[in-house]
């Protein structure tokens, strides 16, 4: 899906990415392929995704397939508003959804369950919103030329003050999710003091001005900070092992499954 969105985004941007220098030698935009191509490819993308998806209990299509309304229109977002990188976060984010209901977890009954995925959903979102952020100053020379609009421009001037506020709100949350579900101190220091470590490195040493360096942190930053994430949970599943929290509505054990 990840892919098929990418590909979306460069067919609704065929006629503007020539006129920016990162996206100017795209197949579409220097016409190596035709649009009626790109559909064709995007449908075989798509085809892949369902194909994945079908492999889950069926109330994963429910929540899996209104996430293709946001892949769509993404693109769209960039020329109304400033803030497309947030349209963005709410579709790339959108797995978060999805791990529940892989577990047989009904999300609409589940009260612990709904709220964490609530602070896992905006916790991705903002982190999504961040990297996009610095992303979208390598372009912004350009985007002001054409007319795409995005967060970078809107707030050019106090671009650290915003990043470091969504960095606050992704930490917040993601530990707020871990809480919701009963994970152990190990969870929920680990991975408060690796985000708010790795984010805040790379907002201090990322040079706005300068394209390679955000480049190399939209890059880099995110195996920092989701490796830091991810060593936590490793950590939780394996201190807890087959112990279930009683405060949780899911078994840890229904996560080892999972995962193994």
């Amino acid at each position: 899906m990840r892919g098929a969105g990418c590909t979306i985004n460069d067919l609704w941007d065929r006629n503007l990415d020539p006129y920016v220098a990162r996206t100017k030698l795209r197949p579409l935009a220097r016409r190596a392929i035709t649009p009626f191509q790109g559909l064709t490819f995007t449908g075989f993308q798509l085809l892949a995704g369902l194909g994945v998806l079908l492999q889950f209990p069926t109330s994963c299509l429910y929540y899996g397939i209104p996430s293709l309304l946001l892949v769509s229109t993404y693109p769209l977002a960039k020329r109304v508003t400033h803030y497309p990188q947030f349209v963005l976060g709410l579709a790339f984010s959108w797995g978060a959804f999805m791990g529940f209901p892989a577990l047989g977890v009904d999300l609409l009954s589940a009260g612990t369950a709904a709220k964490a995925v609530a602070a896992l959903y905006t916790s991705c979102v903002s982190w999504t919103v961040l990297y996009d952020m610095i992303y979208a100053h390598m372009d912004i020379k350009d985007d002001a030329k054409v007319g795409i609009k995005s967060i970078a421009l809107r707030h050019e001037k106090e671009t650290k003050t915003v990043l470091s506020g969504l960095a606050v709100v992704q930490t917040t949350l993601l530990a707020a999710a871990g809480t919701f579900l009963g994970a152990s101190p190990i969870f929920l220091v680990g991975t408060s003091a690796s985000t708010a470590a790795t984010l805040g490195l790379m907002i201090w040493k990322v040079k706005l001005k300068d394209a390679s360096s955000c480049w190399w942190w939209f890059k880099y930053g995110a195996w920092f900070t989701g490796g830091g994430i991810s060593l936590s949970l490793l950590a939780e599943y394996i201190t807890q092992g087959n112990q279930s929290p009683s405060d949780v509505e899911i078994p840890l054990s229904a996560w080892r499954e999972f995962i193994s």
